[in-house]
């Protein structure tokens, strides 16, 4: 990669930002596009079914600086970021100034940001899949096959909402949590905007302590058995990680943890929200599950 000699990175300044939507993932995706003085363009992403919003907001921000000064417009835009989807704006404009950066100076940004360190990373496959644990298995095994050596799989409430006597909640909470998930089942993962305002979307995201839904002992033992089907279809030779346990409060999670210990998990992950250091640490202490 050469450096542009007909750019002068020193005096490269923000002219635009405009977006493009992304259909045909699982999720629709906004694509960024910050624009210069110079013609140089830099792409980035408001990723997971955010709202472009969060990005377009900052425009009056960041027009008029250079691009390449990324510690500075990211200390500049990233108050209005946080630990909610509201960050995607943020992230994404940082991601889009280190792109312009790096065709700049004609280095790739992983060298500005700095340097290399291996050659070769592992990457695992997250999975889901409709059925039981034999379903969940077969197509992990066909990860396998494409040459994935680490494997992540769904295990949580989603797989009992239809499961009689599974779920403990208060009554009518299930049946919005339903209505909710029929928001993901349109053409090409694309969200209608409308629906994500609904109450079902507000309730599917309350934090996980205050949801009032448990597991019942049948709950339990349907996962449990969901996972040991799982590990008689790939073997224990492989690692597999669990992830989307739901919104379940931190006994229900310490419950779940210690009948899944047997079957040899890499990690538990986002078991309860990551500002709850106290509840991590009592989850830490109650089970040998990897968090």
């Amino acid at each position: 990669m050469e450096a542009n000699m007909k750019i002068n990175p020193e005096t490269l300044k923000i002219t635009d930002m405009r977006f493009a939507d992304i259909d045909g993932a699982p999720k629709r995706c906004t694509l960024i596009k910050l624009y210069t003085n110079q013609g140089l363009v830099g792409y980035g992403e408001v990723r997971d079914a955010s709202s472009r919003t969060y990005a377009a907001m900052l425009k009056s921000r960041i027009l008029g600086e250079n691009p390449c000064n990324v510690e500075k417009i990211f200390r500049r835009i990233k108050q209005f970021g946080g630990d909610s989807r509201q960050a995607g704006g943020v992230c994404g404009i940082e991601v889009a100034c280190w792109d312009i950066a790096g065709k700049a100076w004609g280095v790739p940004v992983w060298q500005l940001l700095g340097g290399k360190f291996r050659n070769r990373i592992r990457c695992y496959c997250d999975t889901d899949s409709e059925g039981g644990g034999r379903d969940m298995g077969k197509a992990l095994k066909e990860r396998m096959q494409r040459g994935f050596t680490f494997l992540k799989m769904d295990l949580g409430i989603e797989l009992l909402m239809n499961v009689p006597g599974a779920l403990c909640a208060p009554l009518g909470f299930l049946k919005t949590m339903k209505e909710y998930k029929q928001v993901f089942k349109t053409p090409h993962g694309s969200i209608n905007p409308n629906a994500m305002r609904g109450a079902a979307y507000d309730l599917f995201n309350t934090a996980h302590p205050f949801t009032g839904i448990h597991l019942t002992e049948k709950g339990l033992d349907y996962l449990e058995q969901y996972m040991a089907d799982v590990r008689k279809e790939v073997g224990y030779e492989v690692p597999i990680a669990i992830d989307h346990l739901g919104h379940i409060p931190l006994e229900d999670c310490i419950k779940l943890a210690k009948r899944l210990e047997k079957y040899n998990l890499s990690w538990m992950e986002d078991a309860v929200p990551w500002q709850m250091t106290n509840q991590w640490v009592r989850l830490h202490e109650a089970t040998t599950v990897p968090l």
